[in-house]
């Protein structure tokens, strides 16, 4: 399906003359290893929408990848980027420090879930989180042995690809990866049928038999898997895992680096299980859009590790700690988890009709503004990667911008800013709606 004129948003066909000729200079300058998913190239953007080369508007319903969670161009973070521009770029933390990076530890440190004592460190990327959780784990524990699960997506450094479960793209060549890493299953409630407590036992199971409690570092887990297909656990999974982490003196690290800021209708994802992470690993929305990453856990973890074992040049560069001040300023004066509340109780019925209507869905399932649409071939749970990459596929070309996930490829999912406008959304979710019906009648 290719849209045109059909709305009053797109002035070209997307992509558009201007935008595929920045992608013939693309090929030339950038490896090819780097894909895009809709190469329509953006010269600027403001709240939900993005403006491409070609002066076409698109609705965004990607935030860059659970990013900019407090919508594009945020007043308070571009003020605040601006002022801490204009003082100083750089020192790197580890020479000289500054106010900025300690007051966004403090930040932190009272937003995650508990009311331990609580120490952070500040990174560059979700990667880098995860990968000195574990660390971290490892030095406070003198242990070796990291639990994750299948469908898990944790990054793409070499640790971070031993711990991720799906192969193609992300690790397909890239090997060897680090040891000690053990995969259990997890809990995929439309697939396995299994409640969320006999789900952690069969882990559990698994982790006894194959390690024994007193091997296992920490367990390392999505509260809402990722880029493994938007898997929302069944209740009582995380609690159920958390304690035995307990009783085992294993460190339990909830990757909440897509899940984090208000993205579910809660602070954190762990929220909505009473569930307490021993460290908290976030980066994606804590920014508005410039890269930053923390770990935040327990105060005997993290200083567990002497001084000089963890950081890095960039990590907590004062401009994305000033970012990150700023979005967490306007996510508590705008109420963002109310707003994503609202999203998801706007869209999951909407979803939940079109899976009746059509026949092409096996499931929807998500929480505030994190929503997903599984795939499948009608009358089966067999995945249907293709009808998706076509739903997808035009989306695009009617300006909105939607993103496809899962260990199959046949997940459609929405991570619309939590400040877009309610029409905005409404437009967007009935181009999917338009998608999907077309699809299920061909």
């Amino acid at each position: 399906m290719t849209a045109t004129t059909t709305s009053s948003r797109l002035r070209t066909e997307v992509p558009g003359p201007e935008s595929r000729a920045l992608h013939q200079r693309r090929t030339s300058a950038v490896a090819a290893g780097v894909g895009s998913v809709l190469p329509a190239y953006v010269t600027s953007a403001n709240g939900g929408l993005l403006t491409d080369a070609d002066g076409n508007t698109l609705i965004d319903l990607g935030s860059g990848i659970a990013v900019t969670n407090v919508g594009h161009a945020a007043p308070a973070v571009v003020e605040r980027v601006r002022e801490q521009a204009e003082r100083f770029t750089h020192t790197c933390f580890m020479v000289t420090p500054y106010e900025g990076y300690v007051e966004v530890c403090e930040t932190l440190n009272q937003l995650t879930p508990g009311d331990h004592e609580k120490r952070s460190v500040l990174f560059n990327s979700g990667a880098e989180a995860v990968e000195n959780a574990v660390k971290i784990a490892r030095v406070a524990t003198g242990r070796q042995a990291v639990v994750v699960f299948d469908h898990a997506y944790h990054g793409r450094t070499n640790l971070t690809m031993a711990l991720t479960a799906k192969s193609v793209p992300y690790k397909h060549g890239f090997g060897p990866f680090a040891p000690e890493v053990y995969r259990v299953p997890g809990s995929y409630p439309c697939h396995d049928g299994l409640t969320g407590e006999q789900a952690a036992a069969a882990a559990i199971d698994r982790i006894e038999k194959q390690l024994g409690g007193d091997s296992v570092a920490a367990v390392v887990i999505e509260p809402i898997q990722g880029e493994g297909g938007f898997i929302e656990p069944a209740p009582g999974f995380l609690s159920a895992l958390s304690r035995w982490c307990t009783a085992n003196g294993a460190v339990f690290v909830a990757d909440e680096v897509q899940t984090g800021f208000c993205r579910t209708g809660a602070w954190f994802a762990c929220e909505h299980e009473d569930v307490v992470p021993d460290l908290v690993a976030t980066a994606k929305g804590i920014a508005g859009g410039l890269p930053l990453a923390a770990v935040t856990g327990r105060a005997e973890l993290m200083d567990a590790v002497p001084p000089g074992g963890l950081g890095g040049t960039y990590g907590g560069n004062p401009i994305a700690c000033a970012a990150g001040l700023g979005a967490i300023e306007t996510m508590r004066t705008e109420n963002l988890a109310d707003a994503a509340r609202s999203i998801g109780d706007m869209v999951l019925p909407r979803l939940r009709a079109l899976a009746e209507e059509t026949g092409v869905i096996g499931d929807v399932r998500g929480r505030g503004a994190m929503l997903a649409v599984e795939f499948v071939r009608p009358g089966t749970h067999e995945p249907d990667p293709d009808i998706t990459k076509r739903i997808a596929t035009a989306c695009h070309a009617a300006g909105v911008v939607v993103l496809t996930c899962g260990t199959y490829g046949n997940v459609v999912r929405l991570l619309p800013p939590l400040t877009l406008p309610a029409d905005l959304l409404d437009e967007g979710l009935s181009a999917l709606e338009t998608a999907t019906r077309e699809e299920a009648t061909r």
